[in-house]
């Protein structure tokens, strides 16, 4: 394996782990700002990645798309532990959906910051060294990771969190029938997104993601 491999394998690990692991601890994070501290008792708002690491999610799944040459990455950690009645009970549902959302959040800061770096380095197709290379592959990756994770989680799909922040959502406006909805919507919410991402569907499931990405470019 050529050494520009390895840069790139290297770049893409650690712009993966930064993203996935930071959502999860931001979830954690924000509940605990709101009372919860169940996710700090248990060493979960650390970052230390091994405390985080899914070996399937963090592992297995993004090195069979990085080595298939899929075209996005995707993969997960760990959830983070939250006791959504200890969140309500000291913020209300709005507390919830500040939880349910955080990590996207994190996740749409970075790319725009990594955006933002990008954009002031010129021309990045020309680069003089291995350690240039590997911090203009690394802002790129970070870039491209964040924005999958981001708008992926923000999908009304169980369990994904836009689905979470709507059914709070739903619970302030009084929409009954839209939390019974999802509340029935949640044994089928991985079948669902299996058929979204593995069969023809999957071009129009990921089109925003492909949008947002050629606008950052």
């Amino acid at each position: 394996m050529d050494s520009i491999k390895l840069i790139e394998i290297a770049a893409v690990v650690l712009a993966l782990m930064i993203a996935i692991i930071g959502h999860e601890i931001m979830h954690g994070y924000v509940a605990y700002r709101y009372g919860d501290d169940t996710a700090k008792h248990m060493g979960r708002l650390s970052i230390n990645p091994f405390v985080h690491v899914d070996v399937v999610g963090t592992i297995v799944v993004p090195a069979v798309l990085f080595f298939s040459n899929a075209p996005f990455m995707f993969g997960w950690a760990k959830p983070v532990p939250i006791y959504m009645p200890s969140v309500i009970r000291n913020g209300g549902y709005q507390a919830a959906i500040a939880v349910s959302l955080a990590g996207i959040a994190y996740n749409f800061t970075l790319a725009i910051a990594a955006s933002v770096v990008l954009s002031q380095l010129g021309d990045i197709s020309e680069v003089n060294s291995y350690v240039e290379y590997f911090c203009v592959y690394f802002l790129v990756q970070t870039m491209i990771y964040n924005i999958v994770l981001g708008i992926f989680n923000l999908y009304p799909i169980p369990p994904l969190d836009g689905s979470h922040a709507l059914s709070y959502l739903g619970r302030i406006l009084g929409w009954n029938a839209l939390v019974r909805f999802y509340e029935s919507m949640e044994r089928y919410g991985m079948i669902i997104l299996i058929v979204c991402i593995a069969t023809p569907l999957s071009s129009y499931f990921f089109m925003p993601i492909r949008l947002v990405l050629s606008w950052l470019y």
